[in-house]
């Protein structure tokens, strides 16, 4: 008699658990919904901060290109109209002189006045102009990007293989590149030597091209070059070096010992004129016999070392455009000065 009212009771529970169950899986599956929403949410907000990184970079990339050739436009305004301001280091106080007495100052066909140093620029400058001469100049070194680390024999004949060309050094204090510094330099003698009537070739007119130390000496020749003036900046280890050298092949030099005598006169000349322009320490004409450029010359050959990039003195006055276009004239008139002892 208690069989009906068990079975009811039993029919209650089963409705109930069957109805908690779907309670359950709707609960789950709102859940699963929800979450399967948050993270498409959650892909397209990130899709579109990833979106908005790429435009970010390219609008980034478009101002450094657009700041690169300002840069650029501004070096080379530089180039084409020098500061001749001379510059002077802010840590050294001019040392005081003896008034000289005043020279007359001249008059020109024109009627202009110019001062004797105008006057005696202008004489150089005329009595050199159409000359004729054809000299090599080498701006050191190349930029950074350009592997030269291939090798070639150090002379002719030579087993002895040295990489094709360096990366050089670089201004401790202003951060220029002795490549750079080469370039902007050898740009400046180039236009003042082709003022004075000179024929230049120049190894290189960008910081892009890959030619080798022997390549360059080659080129030089065989584009005519009387002379091969190589343009280089220094480093040490000591801060406190300074000053400008030369360097020129030994009369013991196994491949170009021929070349001694005028290297020589070319080194000094070209070193004295430049010291006399530029004020800087003058430490001599050294000799090598190892080095790539020197030994595949086949015209009188130097190195100038114009300074030391290591030493804050000459690291500074190096980087100034207006000193560079001073250093540029020093270098020129030792070359004026090689081809007048030279009696060509």
């Amino acid at each position: 008699m208690y069989r009906k009212p068990l079975t009811k009771l039993f029919i209650v529970i089963g409705s109930l658990c069957t109805a908690f169950a779907l309670v359950c899986c709707t609960i789950a599956f709102v859940r699963m919904f929800l979450a399967s929403s948050e993270t498409r949410k959650g892909q397209e907000t990130l899709e579109a901060q990833i979106e908005e990184m790429e435009e970010m970079k390219k609008e980034i990339k478009k101002a450094e290109k657009r700041e690169k050739k300002r840069l650029e436009e501004e070096e080379e305004k530089i180039k084409q109209e020098p500061e001749e301001t001379p510059y002077v280091h802010p840590s050294k106080t001019p040392t005081p002189t003896a008034s000289p007495t005043p020279t007359p100052l001249s008059s020109n066909e024109e009627g202009t006045v110019s001062g004797p140093s105008e006057n005696k620029r202008e004489e150089r400058e005329q009595a050199a102009t159409g000359t004729g001469h054809v000299v090599g100049i080498d701006p050191g070194h190349q930029g950074p990007h350009v592997d030269m680390s291939d090798t070639e024999p150090n002379g002719p004949g030579s087993t002895e293989m040295k990489a094709k060309a360096t990366a050089g050094t670089s201004g401790a204090y202003s951060g220029l590149g002795e490549y750079q510094l080469n370039l902007d330099v050898s740009l400046r003698v180039q236009q003042i030597l082709q003022d004075r009537g000179y024929r230049v070739v120049m190894t290189r007119t960008d910081n892009d091209t890959a030619i080798s130390n022997a390549e360059r000496a080659l080129l030089a020749a065989d584009e005519g070059a009387e002379i091969y003036v190589r343009i280089h900046a220094n480093g040490s280890d000591d801060h406190g070096v300074q000053g400008a050298l030369s360097m020129c092949p030994s009369q013991d030099n196994p491949y170009v010992s021929e070349l001694y005598g005028e290297s020589l006169r070319l080194s000094q000349g070209l070193l004295d004129a430049y010291c006399a322009a530029t004020g800087f320490e003058n430490r001599g004409v050294q000799f090598y016999d190892n080095m790539t450029g020197i030994n595949w010359s086949r015209v009188p050959v130097t190195i100038l070392e114009m300074g030391f990039m290591t030493n804050e003195h000459d690291d500074l006055a190096m980087a100034d455009a207006g000193f560079q276009q001073t250093m540029a004239e020093g270098i020129a008139d030792g070359i004026d000065a090689y081809f007048a002892g030279s009696g060509q």
